[in-house]
Protein backbone atom coordinates (compact mmCIF):
# COMPACT_ATOMS: atom_id res chain seq x y z
CA UNK A 1 0.00 0.00 0.00
CA UNK A 2 0.97 3.74 -1.16
CA UNK A 3 0.12 6.16 0.71
CA UNK A 4 0.60 9.97 -0.60
CA UNK A 5 1.02 13.01 1.41
CA UNK A 6 -0.13 17.15 0.46
CA UNK A 7 0.75 19.96 2.32
CA UNK A 8 -2.31 22.20 3.12
CA UNK A 9 -2.52 25.93 3.39
CA UNK A 10 -2.96 25.07 6.79
CA UNK A 11 1.06 24.41 8.04
CA UNK A 12 -0.09 22.16 10.83
CA UNK A 13 -1.86 19.89 8.66
CA UNK A 14 -1.31 17.31 6.55
CA UNK A 15 -3.44 15.54 3.99
CA UNK A 16 -3.09 11.63 3.70
CA UNK A 17 -3.88 10.38 0.52
CA UNK A 18 -4.47 6.33 1.16
CA UNK A 19 -5.30 6.03 -2.64
CA UNK A 20 -8.89 4.02 -1.79
CA UNK A 21 -12.36 5.36 -0.62
CA UNK A 22 -12.23 6.54 2.97
CA UNK A 23 -15.68 8.20 3.50
CA UNK A 24 -18.43 7.84 0.52
CA UNK A 25 -18.79 10.60 -1.61
CA UNK A 26 -20.04 13.87 0.41
CA UNK A 27 -19.56 12.23 3.24
CA UNK A 28 -16.99 13.92 5.76
CA UNK A 29 -15.89 13.19 9.49
CA UNK A 30 -14.26 15.55 11.70
CA UNK A 31 -12.93 14.91 15.09
CA UNK A 32 -11.65 17.68 16.64
CA UNK A 33 -10.05 15.95 20.03
CA UNK A 34 -9.41 12.43 21.26
CA UNK A 35 -13.05 12.12 22.53
CA UNK A 36 -14.60 12.55 19.35
CA UNK A 37 -12.70 9.60 18.06
CA UNK A 38 -13.88 6.93 20.17
CA UNK A 39 -16.69 6.07 17.28
CA UNK A 40 -13.69 5.37 14.47
CA UNK A 41 -10.97 2.81 15.34
CA UNK A 42 -8.71 4.83 12.67
CA UNK A 43 -8.84 8.53 14.41
CA UNK A 44 -8.29 6.76 17.98
CA UNK A 45 -5.09 5.33 16.13
CA UNK A 46 -4.12 8.51 14.99
CA UNK A 47 -4.87 10.23 18.29
CA UNK A 48 -2.44 7.68 19.94
CA UNK A 49 0.17 9.86 17.95
CA UNK A 50 1.70 12.23 19.96
CA UNK A 51 1.26 15.41 18.80
CA UNK A 52 -1.75 14.47 16.59
CA UNK A 53 -4.21 17.34 17.81
CA UNK A 54 -7.13 16.63 15.17
CA UNK A 55 -8.65 14.31 12.22
CA UNK A 56 -10.79 14.62 9.46
CA UNK A 57 -11.95 11.78 6.95
CA UNK A 58 -12.88 13.04 3.60
CA UNK A 59 -13.96 10.33 0.18
CA UNK A 60 -10.20 9.75 -0.27
CA UNK A 61 -8.37 11.45 2.49
CA UNK A 62 -7.26 11.47 5.95
CA UNK A 63 -6.05 15.86 7.22
CA UNK A 64 -4.48 15.32 10.19
CA UNK A 65 -3.61 18.34 12.23
CA UNK A 66 -0.55 18.35 14.64
CA UNK A 67 -0.75 20.63 17.72
CA UNK A 68 3.63 20.06 18.06
CA UNK A 69 6.24 18.53 17.34
CA UNK A 70 8.19 18.52 14.00
CA UNK A 71 6.14 16.36 10.76
CA UNK A 72 9.89 14.73 9.60
CA UNK A 73 8.76 12.37 13.33
CA UNK A 74 5.31 12.95 13.02
CA UNK A 75 4.92 10.92 9.81
CA UNK A 76 5.75 7.80 10.00
CA UNK A 77 3.75 6.94 12.79
CA UNK A 78 0.57 8.44 11.16
CA UNK A 79 1.43 6.47 7.89
CA UNK A 80 2.14 3.54 10.34
CA UNK A 81 -1.39 3.54 11.35
CA UNK A 82 -3.19 4.41 8.58
CA UNK A 83 -1.77 1.27 6.49
CA UNK A 84 -2.18 -0.69 9.40
CA UNK A 85 -5.80 0.25 9.33
CA UNK A 86 -6.21 -0.21 5.88
CA UNK A 87 -4.30 -3.55 5.23
CA UNK A 88 -6.51 -4.92 8.56
CA UNK A 89 -9.66 -4.28 7.17
CA UNK A 90 -10.88 -2.93 10.04
CA UNK A 91 -13.61 -0.83 9.82
CA UNK A 92 -14.32 2.94 9.61
CA UNK A 93 -16.65 3.31 12.49
CA UNK A 94 -17.59 1.12 15.20
CA UNK A 95 -20.99 -0.16 14.88
CA UNK A 96 -23.65 1.51 14.54
CA UNK A 97 -21.77 4.82 15.44
CA UNK A 98 -21.78 7.44 12.74
CA UNK A 99 -21.04 11.21 12.57
CA UNK A 100 -23.39 12.65 14.56
CA UNK A 101 -26.38 14.49 13.79
CA UNK A 102 -25.07 18.28 12.33
CA UNK A 103 -26.07 21.58 14.24
CA UNK A 104 -29.13 23.44 13.58
CA UNK A 105 -29.06 25.59 10.39
CA UNK A 106 -30.40 29.13 11.34
CA UNK A 107 -32.68 31.23 9.10
CA UNK A 108 -35.76 31.78 8.48
CA UNK A 109 -38.54 30.51 6.38
CA UNK A 110 -38.81 33.70 3.93
CA UNK A 111 -34.98 33.03 3.04
CA UNK A 112 -35.00 29.38 1.72
CA UNK A 113 -35.10 30.56 -2.20
CA UNK A 114 -31.41 32.50 -0.63
CA UNK A 115 -30.12 29.35 1.52
CA UNK A 116 -30.91 27.45 -1.63
CA UNK A 117 -28.56 29.62 -3.59
CA UNK A 118 -26.36 29.72 -1.09
CA UNK A 119 -25.97 26.12 0.06
CA UNK A 120 -25.56 25.37 -4.15
CA UNK A 121 -22.34 27.68 -4.34
CA UNK A 122 -21.28 26.05 -1.83
CA UNK A 123 -21.57 22.84 -2.84
CA UNK A 124 -20.71 22.99 -6.36
CA UNK A 125 -17.08 25.68 -6.00
CA UNK A 126 -16.47 25.99 -2.71
CA UNK A 127 -16.42 22.76 -0.62
CA UNK A 128 -14.71 21.00 -3.93
CA UNK A 129 -12.16 23.09 -3.81
CA UNK A 130 -11.94 23.23 0.27
CA UNK A 131 -11.36 19.70 0.08
CA UNK A 132 -8.06 19.21 -2.45
CA UNK A 133 -6.94 21.39 0.72
CA UNK A 134 -7.96 18.74 3.79
CA UNK A 135 -10.99 20.66 5.20
CA UNK A 136 -14.94 20.88 4.60
CA UNK A 137 -16.66 24.18 4.82
CA UNK A 138 -20.42 23.64 6.42
CA UNK A 139 -23.36 26.02 6.03
CA UNK A 140 -24.48 26.96 9.45
CA UNK A 141 -26.88 29.99 8.47
CA UNK A 142 -28.05 33.17 6.63
CA UNK A 143 -29.61 36.40 8.65
CA UNK A 144 -31.45 37.50 6.01
CA UNK A 145 -31.90 41.39 7.94
CA UNK A 146 -28.24 41.96 8.29
CA UNK A 147 -27.42 39.39 5.03
CA UNK A 148 -24.33 37.44 7.46
CA UNK A 149 -23.53 33.82 5.96
CA UNK A 150 -22.56 31.69 9.11
CA UNK A 151 -20.25 28.85 7.87
CA UNK A 152 -18.40 26.10 10.20
CA UNK A 153 -14.74 25.01 8.86
CA UNK A 154 -13.76 21.57 9.77
CA UNK A 155 -10.47 19.51 9.12
CA UNK A 156 -7.52 21.80 7.39
CA UNK A 157 -9.54 24.80 7.70
CA UNK A 158 -10.32 24.84 11.29
CA UNK A 159 -7.57 27.02 13.00
CA UNK A 160 -5.63 27.78 9.37
CA UNK A 161 -3.76 31.25 9.21
CA UNK A 162 -5.36 31.62 5.60
CA UNK A 163 -8.78 30.60 6.30
CA UNK A 164 -9.75 34.71 7.28
CA UNK A 165 -8.46 35.29 3.99
CA UNK A 166 -10.16 32.25 2.15
CA UNK A 167 -13.27 33.46 4.21
CA UNK A 168 -13.59 37.21 3.34
CA UNK A 169 -11.66 37.12 0.06
CA UNK A 170 -12.72 34.17 -1.35
CA UNK A 171 -16.20 32.82 -0.31
CA UNK A 172 -17.72 36.28 0.74
CA UNK A 173 -16.65 37.84 -2.67
CA UNK A 174 -17.79 34.81 -4.77
CA UNK A 175 -21.57 35.02 -2.86
CA UNK A 176 -21.69 38.84 -2.85
CA UNK A 177 -20.98 38.51 -6.58
CA UNK A 178 -24.12 36.32 -7.27
CA UNK A 179 -26.33 36.53 -4.31
CA UNK A 180 -27.24 39.95 -3.77
CA UNK A 181 -28.70 39.51 -0.47
CA UNK A 182 -25.55 38.38 0.87
CA UNK A 183 -23.23 41.18 2.37
CA UNK A 184 -20.84 39.45 4.76
CA UNK A 185 -19.46 35.72 5.24
CA UNK A 186 -18.03 34.86 9.61
CA UNK A 187 -17.08 31.79 10.61
CA UNK A 188 -19.00 30.27 13.67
Amino acid sequence: MFIQTESTPNPATLKFLPGREVMTEGAVADFPDRGAATRSPLAAALFEVDGVSRVFFGSDFISVTKSDGDWRHLKPSILGAIMEHFTRELPLFESGANEPDEADENYSEEDVEIVGQIKELLDTRVRPAVAQDGGDIIFRGFDGKTGIVSLYMRGSCAGCPSSVLTLKHGIENMLRHYIPEVSAVEAV
